[in-house]
């Protein structure tokens, strides 16, 4: 019996290595496709979701702010009326401003009391750190969002608010109150202030109180280590032009620029209407 000699088919060989060549690129394929989307939802995710989460979350914090206002109002105390003979007398305002300014006050001055606001009464108290206190409007932008103490991107900024910087002026305060805001994600309050034109008005309520600045001059890129902007007398240390000379009760607002960068700083200031 003859013995079976194996066959050999001419090209198997090639065959198979194209086989797995296209295995290797629909493989690569699917890595591409799998990537795509997950940057897409990413993009997403940091463009829209949390732009609209962080905006209800800062108009509901407004609605509280203004909620809580109302309620102080409602329960404020009434102003003492004449001494009734025979009565204790009523404390001295002057020996209680005394008594609670004793120790140092919170922002750390002496004197025990805030620094007084452009229009001669006492600014408001320092808030807490991180905690919203205010309530900036631009009407020609249609912003309302709440001020907060700090520019923690985590606790102040991601969250939608606008942040003032630490060791700045109160509202309404000589000096500069200056504040940081997102331009891009995260509720992006200050998307359009390149809009803001002089004369335009930036309004902030704090507890009952309405300090109205008028936009005055726009600086529309500096380095973000251009500390001077927001200076007490606020004048740009890049471009030494740009900005004021007097002392005065000012505000700044800033942010990144261009969009969807932070490789620079656009500033707009203003001052506190008489």
């Amino acid at each position: 019996m003859r013995d079976r000699v194996p066959v050999v088919v001419q090209g198997s060989g090639r065959r198979a290595r194209r086989a797995g060549f296209a295995g290797v690129l629909w493989a690569a394929a699917e890595l591409t496709v799998t990537v795509g989307v997950v940057v897409l939802l990413l993009v997403v995710h940091q463009g829209w979701w949390t732009n609209r989460q962080a905006a209800a979350s800062a108009q509901d914090q407004v609605h509280a702010l203004e909620r809580e206002w109302g309620a102080a109002e409602s329960v404020r105390i009434p102003e003492p009326g004449p001494v009734v003979s025979g009565a204790a007398p009523a404390t001295d305002p002057a020996e209680a401003g005394a008594e609670a300014g004793s120790g140092e006050s919170a922002g750390g001055g002496a004197g025990g009391g805030p620094a007084p606001s452009r229009s001669g009464r006492p600014a408001a108290e320092p808030p807490a750190r991180e905690r919203a206190y205010a309530v900036l409007r631009i009407p020609r932008l249609g912003l309302v969002v709440p001020v907060a103490q700090g520019t923690d991107k985590r606790t102040v900024l991601d969250k939608g608010y606008v942040g003032q910087y630490p060791g700045t002026a109160a509202p309404g305060a000589e000096g500069n109150f200056a504040l940081a805001g997102h331009r891009n994600t995260h509720g992006e309050p200050f998307r359009y202030i390149n809009r803001l034109r002089a004369g335009d008005e930036l309004i902030v309520d704090v507890r009952g109180r309405r300090h109205v600045y008028v936009v005055g001059k726009i600086l529309n890129e500096t380095t973000e280590r251009d500390t001077g902007v927001i200076a007490p007398v606020p004048r740009s240390l890049v471009k030494p032009d740009q900005g004021y000379r007097e002392p005065g009760a000012y505000i700044t607002l800033t942010t990144c620029t261009p969009e969807y960068s932070s490789k620079y700083r656009l500033v707009v200031w203003g001052t506190l209407r008489s």
